[in-house]
């Protein structure tokens, strides 16, 4: 686990923002980290366990678009996700953010943004959640609400969360439900417009950028 934290440093500091090189990005290592805008993380599904996961796999049906799974192994490249504000606001990165605040997650490998709509999801039949866009292209069906449970106001690594997508009112979820061909042993992740114990997920691994406060201190 160390080394592929390294190997993520060692990438962000190569390819990623700015922010990156200006500021001690750092490797969450234990709970209570604050979550900003511009930190790499894996979202973890509360109940199964599974990380939130991407690839260059097209759906085979609904919308067509890079499918997005749950994924069963801690150690994968392609589970990271990019924090990012809506466009066109005053939010930057290393600021952090509360709850009730629109979001975005951009994934890290391919640089398509978690995207959801009214196809129906494969196994289920619920809300698609997909993967769509790229850097200098994003809309509305890319903008989540971070609500946290319980009495936090900021987000941080140790809290459950839900995120609302804006345009179809659906939670993001997952369940046992899993694929048996092309994305065996991954579990379908959609969208559920009722709240359930199913949609809480957690920030887990990845690397965190200091809050603007603590940049600013330095």
């Amino acid at each position: 686990m160390a080394l592929s934290m390294l190997g993520l440093a060692v990438f962000l500091f190569v390819t990623m923002d700015s922010d990156y090189t200006t500021s001690t990005a750092y490797a969450a290592a234990s709970e209570g980290v604050e979550i900003t805008y511009g930190s790499v993380i894996k979202l973890m599904h509360e109940k199964t366990k599974f990380r939130l996961h991407s690839h260059d796999v097209p759906y085979g049906s609904g919308s067509g678009q890079q499918s997005v799974t749950g994924f069963p192994n801690v150690d994968d490249a392609n589970s990271y996700w990019v924090v990012r504000p809506e466009p066109d606001t005053s939010a930057k990165s290393g600021d952090n953010i509360k709850s009730g605040t629109i979001i975005r997650l951009q994934h890290m490998k391919t640089r398509k943004w978690l995207h959801s709509h009214l196809h129906a999801s494969p196994i289920s039949g619920n809300l698609e959640v997909s993967c769509f866009g790229d850097d200098n292209n994003s809309d509305t069906g890319d903008y989540w609400r971070l609500e946290i449970e319980g009495s936090g106001k900021s987000w941080r690594q140790d809290q459950r969360v839900r995120l609302l997508h804006v345009d179809t009112s659906g939670f993001l979820h997952s369940h046992n439900k899993k694929y048996s061909r092309i994305a065996g042993g991954q579990q379908e992740v959609c969208g559920v417009r009722e709240k359930k114990a199913d949609n809480v997920w957690l920030a887990a691994e990845g690397i965190y950028l200091p809050t603007a406060e603590s940049k600013a201190s330095m």
